[in-house]
This record gives structure tokens, sequence and C-alpha cells, in this order.
């Protein structure tokens, strides 16, 4: 079985984040759900953003490496949309990653952004809906065809629609739909670590 840590998005840890853990753990996996805004979740986007990047935002690199220092090595990292952030940065700079599961989000692995070439040997998965204007509209989606294309256990999974924060049943955006087939290609992922 694998261990996971998933973070949250924009909006907090919200109810819909902690059912998508349990639908991993359901199975057997260890998922470690971090609150990296210390209780606090958010209505919209913009009122997380405007946390997340406000004068006295948290310092989320800080945050999760300090949710993760205690976990093992062989860690699968995964995080929603803002949360790909730290799940991504850990993946390829904490040695040891056994995995990556990035949902709705994914920087570059060149250019302005980046943090560096995917490390040797990790798996990743990438999931994201075609018309999402966060995903697709921002350059997150081109970002996801590199980092698939550069490694030879990467896989991209693009959803028809145009929600984003698809996966979290406690918001307007879930897809019911979506989300099992992201579930189960999750899961498919996971057994195999």
């Amino acid at each position: 079985m694998a261990d996971v840590v998933l973070f949250h998005h924009i909006q907090g840890l919200t109810p819909g984040v902690h059912a998508l853990a349990a639908r991993w753990r359901a199975v057997g996996h260890t998922v470690h759900t971090p609150d990296l805004y210390g209780g606090r979740t958010f209505s919209s986007i913009e009122d997380g953003a405007a946390y997340s990047n406000g004068v006295d935002h948290p310092d989320l690199a800080a945050l999760a490496d300090e949710a993760v220092a205690a976990l093992p090595a062989g860690l699968v990292y995964a995080g929603i949309s803002s949360g790909v952030m730290q799940a991504q940065r850990l993946a390829q700079t904490r040695p040891g990653a056994a995995g990556a599961v990035l949902l709705e989000s994914c920087l570059p692995i060149s250019g302005e952004w980046a943090i560096g070439p995917w490390p040797d040997g990790v798996p990743v998965q990438v999931h994201g809906m075609d018309a999402d204007e966060f995903f697709a509209g921002e350059g997150d989606l081109d970002a996801a065809r590199e980092l698939v294309a550069s490694t030879g256990d990467g896989e991209l999974f693009v959803y028809e629609g145009d929600r984003h924060l698809f996966e979290d049943s406690s918001l307007p955006s879930y897809d019911a739909a979506a989300t099992d087939l992201l579930t189960e290609r999750v899961l498919a992922l996971l057994s195999r670590l």
C-alpha cells in the first residue's frame, strides 16, 4: 500500500478534500492531509487567493516541509490545484519520492517557473479538464504535456469540461463522474507503487 500526502487547494482543507482522501484510504492506502491554512477554509477561489497571497499569508513551502518532515521518504506527493506547487516541489526535490499525483495544475520543468527536471524513476499522473480556465487557460496543460513527455512513467488525463476543483464534493464545481474516473486512475497508480 502507498503512503500519500495530499495537499489541499486554495480554498483550504475542505470536507471534499477529506472525502477524496477517504476514497483512497478505503482500499488501504495511508493518506495524510496536512492543513496549511490552520483550519481556515474559504467559500471561493478568490477568497482563498486573497488569504494565501495577502500581507500576512502563510509560508506554504515551510508549512509543507514541516508537514512531511517526520514522514518516510517514500511518499507519493499529491496536490489539488494550488496544492500541486508543494506536491510537485517535494516530489522533485525531496529524495526518495515514490510518485506524484498532480490534480488540476502542473508546474513547468523548464523555463521561468521550473523547479528543474523530473526525477528519474518517479511515476507521475496529471489530471485536469480540457476547458478549465486555470488548467487549460494558464499554461498548466502545456506544462503537463512537457512533463509527461520527459519521463518514461508519466500519464496525462484530460477530462471534458470547464470545472476547476471538480474532485471536491463539497463545492458546486464537483463532477461525480469525472471524480470516479480520476479515482480509478489514481488507485491504479497507487496499487503498483
